[in-house]
C-alpha cells in the first residue's frame, strides 16, 4: 500500500507534468535566444528617445535654476 502512495503520483508527474514542463522550458529558452523582436526594438528606441528628451529638459531646468537661484543645489 505504501508503494502505491508514491508510485501513482510519481507516474502522473512523469506522464503529464514533466513533458509539459520540459516543452514550456525549452520554448522559453528558444525565445530568449532569439533576442529582441521588432516590436521590442521599436519600444526600446522610443524609450531611448524619451530618455534623451528628459535629459535635455533636466539640463535646461538646472540652467534656469542656476540663473535664478544659484544656491538651489545646497538646499
Amino acid at each position: 500500500m505504501s508503494t502505491a502512495l508514491i508510485t501513482v503520483p510519481l507516474s502522473v508527474f512523469l506522464i503529464f507534468v514533466a513533458p509539459l514542463w520540459l516543452i514550456l522550458h525549452y520554448r522559453s529558452k528558444r525565445k530568449l535566444g532569439q533576442g529582441l523582436s521588432g516590436n521590442e526594438r521599436e519600444q526600446l528606441q522610443q524609450l531611448s528617445a524619451k530618455a534623451v528628451q528628459m535629459k535635455q529638459r533636466i539640463e535646461t531646468l538646472e540652467k534656469i535654476l542656476d540663473a535664478e537661484s544659484p544656491n538651489w543645489r545646497s538646499s
